[in-house]
């Protein structure tokens, strides 16, 4: 559908207005649309896919929303913290003999009270957030796409938004006054996405920073309260990321003149203006979603990724972890197969393929070193990190788990409530000898539980949920953890005190772009291949009765990552002998 009379980014329910006129023009009963789409989505489809529009919507976040218009077609990527429930509303009514439709706006203009003539929908209601723990460095590209020519250029494919103002028929718009401003106000936004040093303005309140993971002061936070249709409850779940595409409703929107004798509409919607003021959480109707995984939010994208090049790039980024690691090439090693580990699947109560990991030998001297070089190393690689202080005042005041208040009907975040491929760094040098509460206590094991399992406890106060998450854990203490029993416990050995400063950004992209991408590979182990493995386990168990069952399974997570790291599906020879080396040095530290 090509060549409609209205503009997608500046008048996007103009789409959807013409293509509900058609609908019912062709014999269409309204009452078929319930719940169904009549055929809307699909010229949003073409437009952001097939035409490349995506790239031209704007990006919703806490300085654009100083500049977009209402009723404009905006995207904004986030995780889902709570699920509201579902909002019925008067989606079609009859205005006369004509039939109109107010899906996708907040704003009823259908007369008061209920009457055969109008047709009652539902929505789904979703507080979504910034991504906790989103590094700023996703947000805007580094360098743009590598590409992968003779003469080794890189070239920036970022596109900006552009609005043509001459496509818009001003009859079309539900709000002709504000919209024909957004072709101009949408470059202003653009130019301030664009400019760093401009700062928007503290949004934050007592009810939003309530809600707010301890992450979120650190930069401007925007939440976003999304509607959506037509979609299937099982398809979107809590803590996925989401990047919605869709019409957006701030302030301005809300104030539409309200009858006070409208008791349907007063029954059926209850005043979220409350808890989600609209000038501090604005309101996106979802157009079209997608999942976003962790190699979604690169801004760039490595051509033709050859196993020569996986290979070059796989051994400048452990030279450089080397480096930060004081030329400690044995917990390097380890470190870049920790920052490829992934859930992969789960077999009753065990997640296979995790791989967490626990540096020991810190200090407060080496931590203010190493530790902050490392710190920095990974939020410059990775793009969703969290950092916990872990102290005994922490532990006993911090809230971890997510909690239900039935008083305000709404999910509490806690810090471990996360995106799946986060990575949570915690610091236990300044741990001490004290006294656990019973919160305390608590967070303890829910840390632990994170840490064995990868689910966390979700408090709905008349009972306790475990919810499953995949959350690399990286602990740095003096001794060997007491309170989390890493997967590897690699003793911290450096010689040496380098500089972790990267001047290369082509080297930073590349890194980055590698342990997003083949964290996902799939893996395998030939049959041949598989009889070496099964007799080395054996010969390892009889060599010492104390290995268990975990012991040898890590080691087979460390092969598949092993390959991985190296391009490859299926574990070699040479890649296993490397495991047993690597396995032999740590074990060696540890006595």
């Amino acid at each position: 559908m090509v060549g409609l009379p209205y503009d997608f980014l500046v008048n996007p329910l103009g789409a959807v207005r013409s293509t509900f006129d058609q609908a019912i023009s062709s014999g269409s009963n309204p009452a078929s649309f319930d719940g169904k789409d009549w055929g809307a989505l699909d010229p949003f489809r073409h437009f952001l896919f097939d035409q490349d529009g995506l790239s031209k919507v704007p990006i919703l976040n806490a300085s654009s929303v100083k500049w977009v218009q209402p009723n404009c077609l905006v995207r904004f990527k986030g995780m889902i913290q709570d699920m509201l429930g579902n909002e019925f509303y008067v989606g079609a009514y009859k205005y006369g003999s004509t039939w109109k439709t107010t899906k996708f706006t907040d704003s009823s203009q259908c007369p008061t009270g209920i009457s055969p003539d109008m047709r009652i929908w539902e929505r789904r209601l979703l507080y979504c957030v910034p991504v906790p723990g989103q590094n700023s460095w996703t947000e805007s590209s580094r360098l743009g796409e590598i590409n992968q020519s003779a003469d080794g250029t890189s070239e920036n494919k970022q596109k900006r938004c552009r609005l043509d103002e001459n496509s818009v028929d001003p009859m079309d718009l539900l709000a002709s006054s504000d919209e024909l401003q957004s072709s101009s106000s949408a470059k202003k936004m653009k130019d301030e996405q664009l400019s760093p040093g401009l700062q928007s303005p503290n949004i934050s309140s007592v009810a939003i920073s309530s809600l707010s993971t301890v992450n979120n002061a650190e930069r401007n936070f925007l939440p976003c309260l999304v509607k959506m249709y037509d979609t299937v409850e099982s398809e979107l779940k809590l803590n996925d990321v989401v990047e919605f595409i869709g019409v957006i409703t701030l302030d301005t929107e809300q104030k539409v003149e309200k009858d006070d004798d409208d008791e349907f509409s007063n029954g059926l919607c209850e005043d979220l203006s409350v808890q989600f003021p609209p000038d501090r959480v604005p309101c996106l109707h979802c157009v079209v979603h997608r999942k976003l995984a962790v190699h979604d939010f690169q801004t760039f994208h490595v051509l033709e990724p050859t196993t020569h090049l996986i290979r070059e790039i796989r051994t400048t980024l452990l030279n450089h972890l080397t480096v930060v690691l004081g030329n400690d090439g044995v917990a390097a090693h380890f470190l870049l197969l920790h920052l490829l580990s992934k859930v992969h699947a789960r077999v009753d109560s065990l997640a296979v393929g995790k791989l967490s990991l626990n540096l020991t030998g810190f200090n407060n001297e080496s931590m203010s070193i190493f530790g902050n070089q490392l710190r920095l190393t990974v939020k410059s690689l990775l793009p969703f990190t969290e950092y916990i202080p872990l102290t005994v005042e922490y532990l006993n005041t911090a809230s971890l788990a997510p909690k239900k208040d039935y008083e305000i009907n709404r999910l509490v975040p806690g810090v471990l409530q996360l995106a799946e491929g986060s990575h949570l760094m915690i610091d236990e040098t300044q741990l001490e000898i004290g006294t656990l509460n019973s919160l305390g206590v608590e967070n303890a094991r829910l840390l632990k539980n994170l840490m064995e399992s990868q689910k966390v406890e979700y408090d709905f106060k008349y009972y306790k949920m475990d919810m499953t998450t995949d959350v690399q854990l990286l602990i740095l203490s003096e001794g060997k953890s007491n309170i989390l029993p890493a997967d590897l416990v690699v003793p911290f050995q450096p010689s040496s005190v380098g500089s972790s400063a990267i001047t290369d950004m082509n080297a930073l992209e590349a890194w980055s772009w590698y342990l997003s991408n083949l964290r996902s590979l799939p893996h395998s182990i030939e049959s041949e291949m598989q009889q070496v493995v099964e007799n080395d386990l054996v010969a390892a168990k009889q060599a010492d009765r104390s290995l268990g069952s975990q012991d040898l399974s890590r080691l087979l997570t460390i092969g598949r990552l092993m390959s991985a790291s190296y391009g490859e599906t299926s574990l070699s020879l040479e890649h296993w002998q490397m495991v047993k080396e690597l396995e032999r040095l740590r074990r060696e530290r540890l006595t």
